[in-house]
């Protein structure tokens, strides 16, 4: 009786299991066509491969400078009486900055004056245009000591002759002939004092055009365009030469000094765009171009000086402004484009399904910049390729689908566009 309660048992246990086992088969089943891989295709819409043109950019950050920056100083001595400029005003090259009292230079002036045309006189100069003096026989003094020695001569001769003839005793002509060395010997004097004073007239004349400049100097001008960035003196107050009273910077056009990565070094040069924003006026891109590219690469930084000139005509950029923005190196027409919808990246692997005789194919891209919800594929694609954009998830190499027809093959005009990113894509293509 015992030993036949338990047949009965162990029979009902192989039952419930067998039961049990059956029902998971069953669960299983169903299971692995859920996927969509062999119970039902995956609907999912298309496209084809697109191509756009890409602007290739190169990050940069750097200062506004300016291009001309002077600090003005007086070059003579004096008290101020007059500043015409104030801080930050624009002045042109040549406008009046600061006025100094000019009587003393003016005294100076008369003074040099009346010291050149003592020598002029005495070498016989009639006009003050007349730069050069007359030559040494045509100036009076030694027009009168050559006339002496003639005449010293000629009596010499003569005392010569009535000595021969006994008419003249020697010691009259040993006087006679005295003259003539003395006549010589004034004439002499009078040629080294003539070239004396020639030598004179030009420091006479240096000196008085030196008088007249410095009495110019007294109106202090500007010397180049810009604006006032510095005031230094105040009306009635002494200053001595080198003085500084202004500083003045160059405002329009503005110099933008960067430093490139040295990778960059064969993509860049003058002449290219550049584009950035500051942070005054952060919905505001301002445009330049490269005028300066460095030869050498500085060796702790690993990246060479870039300078680039920027207008500011309209005067709202300032020099000492931080720039970021970005070089535009040169454009590349036909690159491989795809939708992001079509793209799917886990763990820094990005991938997309490409649709081959109505199945799924996983293949692995790498991606470029992103434009106008478009991504550059830079390799793993051919450009004949369909690729689903929906329902990837469910996607897996081998899966049936089933096109949906009404998105299938987007027209390829949509990667044409312009060079900002949206949707999450980055402001341009990086070299």
């Amino acid at each position: 009786m015992h030993r036949s309660f338990i047949v009965i048992a162990a029979v009902s246990v192989a039952a419930a299991a067998c039961q049990n086992t059956n029902g998971q088969a069953a669960g299983g089943g169903q299971g692995r066509g859920g996927r969509g891989g062999r119970g039902g295709a995956v609907a999912t819409q298309t496209t084809n491969v697109q191509r756009m043109s890409v602007q290739r950019e190169v990050e940069l950050s750097g200062t506004l400078m300016s291009p001309d920056m002077a600090k003005i100083s007086s070059e003579v001595a004096g008290v101020v009486r007059e500043v015409r400029v104030e801080l930050g005003t624009e002045v042109r090259a040549g406008d009046v900055l600061v006025r100094l009292e000019p009587s003393e230079l003016k005294l100076a002036v008369d003074r040099a004056e009346s010291a050149l045309r003592q020598v002029e006189a005495q070498l016989g100069i009639d006009r003050p245009q007349d730069k050069q003096p007359p030559a040494d026989e045509q100036i009076a003094s030694v027009r009168q000591q050559i006339a002496n020695r003639d005449d010293a001569r000629a009596a010499f001769e003569r005392a010569q002759q009535l000595s021969g003839r006994g008419l003249l005793t020697k010691a009259d002509r040993d006087t006679a002939e005295t003259r003539v060395k003395v006549s010589e010997a004034n004439l002499q004097a009078a040629l080294d004092n003539v070239r004396s004073l020639k030598a004179s007239l030009q420091d006479r004349r240096a000196s008085y055009e030196l008088a007249q400049k410095k009495l110019a100097d007294a109106v202090i001008r500007a010397p180049v365009a810009g604006a006032v960035s510095e005031r230094l003196v105040q009306p009635g107050e002494y200053i001595r030469e080198n003085t500084p009273v202004v500083s003045i910077v160059q405002v329009n056009p503005l110099k933008l000094k960067t430093a490139i990565q040295e990778k960059h070094a064969s993509v860049i040069r003058p002449g290219q765009g550049v584009e950035f924003n500051v942070e005054a006026f952060l919905n505001r891109t301002f445009k330049g171009k490269i005028a300066y590219v460095s030869p050498a690469v500085d060796q702790a930084t690993r990246t060479f000086p870039v300078e680039a000139l920027v207008e500011n005509t309209d005067r709202v950029l300032k020099p000492g402004f931080f720039a970021k923005g970005v070089v535009l190196t040169k454009v590349d027409e036909n690159v491989l484009a795809v939708p992001e919808d079509a793209v799917s990246t886990l763990a820094g692997v990005s991938t997309v399904f490409i649709i081959e005789n109505g199945k799924a194919r996983q293949q692995q891209i790498t991606l470029g910049t992103h434009q106008n919800k478009l991504v550059e594929v830079t390799s793993g694609l051919k450009g004949d390729e369909t690729l689903a954009t929906s329902n990837l998830s469910q996607l897996a190499t081998g899966v049936s689908v089933r096109t949906d027809t009404g998105e299938e093959n987007a027209p390829s005009g949509q990667g044409a566009g312009g060079r900002r990113g949206e949707g999450g894509g980055r402001r341009g293509a990086r070299q």
